[in-house]
C-alpha cells in the first residue's frame, strides 16, 4: 500500500506543476494587462512590468513562481490591491469558503445516503414518492433558486434567519447557504446510493448470506453498505470540489466573503497573480481530494492497486 500511495503522490505533484505551467501560458494569451490605467504612460507600464518581473520570459517567471511558492509566497496583487500579498487577501476568505463547502457536502451526503439507502432497503410507496420528489427537485432546480426561496421566506418574510452572512453569528447566518448548496448534493448521492444498494442486494454473495440465516440487518451492515460505498465515494469527491469552487452565486446572494468573489474581481481587472494563485489553489484542492479518494479505494478494497496489479 505504501508503494501505491507513493506513486499517487508523485503523480499528484507532477500534475500540479503541469497545471501551474499551463496557467502561466494561458494567462499570457489573455488580452489586456494588469496595468490598463489610461493615466499610465508606456514608460510607466514598462517600469511596473520590470518591478513585478513580468518583462522576463514566461519560463523564467514560472520557475521563479515555483521557487517562491515553495517558501509560502504566492506573490502580490497587481491591480486589486497593489503590492498586497495574496496570502493576506485570501487568509480570511478561504476558511469561509471551506466551511460552507464542507458543511454543504456533509449535510447533502448524510441526507442523500440516508434517503437512498432507506428507499433501497424498504420498499415503501410513500418513501419512494418522497425520494422521487426530492431527487427531482435537487437535480432540476439550481442551488441559487433554493437560495432565493430561503432568503425570501425564511429571511425576509419569516425573519427566522439572517439575510446576510455575519461574522458575529457565523452559524445562523450560514444555514440558508449551506442547505441551498446541499440539496443538489443530496439528490445525486441519494440516486447513487439507491442504485448501488439495489444492485448489491441482488448480488449472489448477499443472497448466499441470507441463505446462511443472517438477518437482513446483519447482511446490510456487513455486506451491502461497504460494497455500495465505492461509487458513492467517487461521486462525493467531484461534488465536494464543485461545491468548493462553484459557490460563487451563493456567496454573492448572502454576501459571504469567500474566494469566488475575489477571483471574479481579479479576472475583471486582469490581476494575473491573483488569478494564477486562486486557480492553482482550486486545482490543488481537486488533486488532493482525488488523492484521498484513491487512498480510500485502497483501504476499502485492497484489490485496488495502480495499474490493477497486486503488490
Amino acid at each position: 500500500m505504501a508503494r501505491y500511495i507513493g506513486k499517487r503522490i508523485l503523480i499528484a505533484i507532477v500534475t500540479m506543476l503541469v497545471i501551474l505551467l499551463i496557467l502561466f501560458l494561458l494567462l499570457q494569451l489573455m488580452p489586456g494587462s494588469p496595468f490598463n490605467d489610461e493615466k499610465l504612460s508606456a514608460e510607466q507600464v514598462a517600469v511596473l512590468k520590470e518591478k513585478y518581473g513580468l518583462d522576463k520570459p514566461v519560463i523564467v517567471q514560472f520557475f521563479q513562481y515555483v521557487k517562491n511558492m515553495l517558501k509560502g509566497d504566492l506573490g502580490v496583487s497587481y491591480a486589486l490591491s497593489p503590492d498586497t500579498p495574496i496570502t493576506d487577501l485570501i487568509v480570511n476568505r478561504f476558511p469561509v469558503m471551506l466551511k460552507l463547502g464542507f458543511f454543504g457536502m456533509l449535510v447533502g451526503t448524510l441526507a442523500g445516503m440516508l434517503l437512498g439507502f432507506l428507499t433501497a432497503f424498504f420498499k415503501n410507496k410513500v418513501l419512494n414518492v418522497i425520494y422521487n420528489i426530492l431527487t427531482l427537485l435537487g437535480i432540476a432546480v439550481p442551488s441559487y433558486l433554493f437560495a432565493m426561496f430561503f432568503s425570501y421566506y425564511l429571511g425576509y418574510k419569516g425573519k427566522l434567519l439572517p439575510l446576510l452572512y455575519d461574522f458575529r453569528s457565523p452559524v445562523s447566518s450560514s444555514i440558508m447557504a449551506v442547505v441551498a448548496m446541499s440539496l443538489g448534493v443530496m439528490a445525486v448521492i441519494a440516486r447513487f446510493s439507491k442504485a448501488e444498494a439495489s444492485d448489491v442486494m441482488k448480488s449472489d454473495y448477499v443472497l448466499f448470506a441470507k441463505c446462511q440465516g443472517l438477518s437482513n440487518g446483519t447482511t446490510i451492515l456487513k455486506y451491502v453498505l461497504k460494497n455500495s460505498m465505492m461509487p458513492v465515494i467517487t461521486v462525493m469527491a467531484s461534488l465536494l470540489v464543485s461545491l468548493l469552487t462553484g459557490s460563487l452565486v451563493i456567496e454573492q446572494m448572502f454576501s459571504v466573503p469567500g474566494v469566488g468573489g475575489l477571483l471574479t474581481n481579479a479576472i475583471s481587472v486582469n490581476d494575473y497573480s491573483v488569478v494564477i494563485a486562486l486557480s492553482f489553489i482550486y486545482s490543488v484542492l481537486y488533486i488532493v481530494v482525488m488523492l484521498i479518494l484513491d487512498i480510500m479505494y485502497c483501504v476499502i478494497d485492497p484489490r485496488v492497486r495502480l495499474g490493477g496489479k497486486p503488490e
